[in-house]
């Protein structure tokens, strides 16, 4: 290598080193919103500020931009809008302590007149259920042999044997630990202010065991999510402390995936596994055979030949994001702004039909798309730079890319299934981790429920309250159609109506 060359090498690395800095500093120090500013002006033409707000994924974090145009003034939701309409009203009738004028008078109520509401909250109470069976006997019989006929009625399964746990106990610590991200010990004071003392360990061991009762509805969410055309997909870590044959501080990860957002019937499936190999990969999605929509990692590659593969607009976007954010000229970032326009024209679309987005996407995103790709393979960059590590991963995924052209079932991007393993990372920080496989996998199955619950617009608490009392009372199902019944889109507010009556009857 001659000087000339080896001082233009040297050029290069310290160009790489100064932009790693720069970049590393800004992840550490700046924002974390992908945002663009709406005040920048574009290279091309028609560009309506487009992508002025992040693209929401499971890791950024909702800071605002100081040098952005204020948003328009939201109007305020009438008390109409936020109060619900199904509360409970109890009126309560001021009256004048002397029906009296101050005359002497008697006085005559002629009506009554509104004069404000008030929302009234009743704090959450612990009581004891005792059961007992009623004996019978048959004086009859006990005539006709001269023994005595008893008979006893039968009482409910327990949820768990030998335990003071209902259901609805139960389902109280599910909805703290994985709708509101509460770990298990931080509870403890809550339950013992309530009447109870409990520890950790009985919690844990509640929550697993009533995991044990509902896995066959988590096995027939898995078993009808495999049947869809079209699924999305993710993973990430999560660290399990006993995991046999590896260490605690070892990565373990939950993968997720889910109904598309066109999907009449949401399901959002986790899974728990030791591994982030593709071999789990095919075990996971071993009956599918549509469409996955999922990020670049190459884990996905052994589906490949069984599935169809699509890419994801949003993780393209983010590597272009990087590098003109490492570069200093976001507004001159082509790619970038091509990108922006294709969010913007989604966004328009967002609630058209499938038909109709692809209809769309032909006509207007396809041209968009070819200027992508043509300054794609024009551009002049160092493989190892920000923009070289983008121009590789767009390329890389070309192909995957392509085919969401032809598909308008699928988002431009795959944030959905970013956002469901939000929930997850949310609770993650948390509880920092779980103690064992099967607590890690009982995390899976919850997570399941209260995912796909919410999804289908069913409150998750009275659905799990309502599985944790049915279920048990069912031990065995033959087929997938006996736990139909007790899937989400099936529960109705109804089931629980009609529970609460039958109880009261008896």
């Amino acid at each position: 290598m001659t000087p000339e060359e080896e001082i233009v090498e040297l050029r290069k690395q310290v160009k790489e080193l100064t932009e790693m800095v720069a970049y590393l500093t800004k992840k550490l120090y700046g924002q974390k919103s992908e945002q663009t500013d709406p005040n920048q002006l574009s290279l091309l033409e028609d560009n309506d500020s487009v992508f002025s707000s992040p693209e929401q994924t499971g890791q950024q974090s909702e800071v605002t931009n100081t040098n952005q145009v204020p948003a328009k003034k939201k109007c305020k939701k009438t008390r109409r809008e936020t109060v619900s309409r199904h509360l409970a009203v109890k009126e309560t009738i001021i009256s004048l302590p002397k029906q009296q004028c101050p005359q002497g008078h008697q006085l005559k109520v002629v009506g009554k007149k509104f004069v404000r509401e008030e929302l009234r909250f009743i704090p959450a109470k612990l009581y004891r259920e005792e059961f007992y069976t009623r004996t019978y006997k048959c004086e009859t019989c006990e005539q006709t042999d001269g023994m005595a006929h008893l008979i006893q009625a039968q009482p409910p399964v327990a949820l768990i044997p030998h335990s003071l746990a209902s259901a609805s106990l139960v389902a109280e610590v599910i909805h703290k630990k994985f709708e509101l991200a509460t770990p298990l010990y931080r509870q403890l004071n809550d339950w013992q202010q309530l009447g109870i003392k409990l520890s950790e360990a009985t919690l844990a061991n509640w929550v697993i065991k009533a995991s044990e009762q509902v896995e066959a509805v988590y096995d027939a969410l898995k078993q009808t999510l495999s049947k869809q055309p079209y699924l999305q997909g993710d993973e990430t870590p999560f660290q399990v402390l006993h995991e046999p044959g590896k260490p605690a501080k070892s990565k373990s990860y939950m993968w997720v995936a889910r109904t598309v957002m066109k999907c009449p019937r949401q399901i959002t499936l986790y899974a728990y596994a030791n591994t982030r190999s593709g071999a789990f990969a095919q075990k996971l999605y071993q009956n599918f055979t549509g469409v996955l929509q999922c990020d670049g990692y190459s884990g996905y590659n052994l589906l490949e030949g069984r599935i169809t593969r699509v890419g994801c607009w949003a993780h393209v976007r983010r590597k272009f994001y990087d590098a003109a954010q490492a570069d200093g000229n976001m507004a001159k970032s082509v790619p970038l702004n091509l990108i922006n326009q294709m969010f913007a024209l989604e966004q328009e679309w967002q609630h058209f039909s499938p038909r109709v987005r692809r209809r769309r996407r032909r006509s207007r995103t396809r041209k968009l798309l070819k200027r992508f790709w043509k300054w794609i393979d024009m551009a002049q960059a160092t493989p190892k730079s920000r923009l070289g590590k983008a121009i590789t991963y767009a390329l890389d995924q070309r192909t995957a890319l392509d085919r969401l052209i032809n598909m308008g079932s699928l988002d431009w991007s795959n944030n959905a299934s970013e956002r469901n393993m939000k929930s997850m990372v949310i609770g993650r920080k948390n509880w920092l981790f779980s103690t064992s496989p099967a607590g890690a996998k009982a995390t899976a199955i919850w997570l399941t429920l209260v995912e796909s619950a919410k999804a289908n617009q069913v409150n998750p608490r009275e659905y799990i309250t309502y599985l944790l009392e049915e279920l048990p009372q069912h031990p065995h199902f033959s087929n997938l159609a006996e736990i139909v019944a007790y899937l989400p889109w099936n529960y109705t507010s109804r089931n629980r109506k009609t529970k609460n009556k039958i109880k009261t009857a008896a």
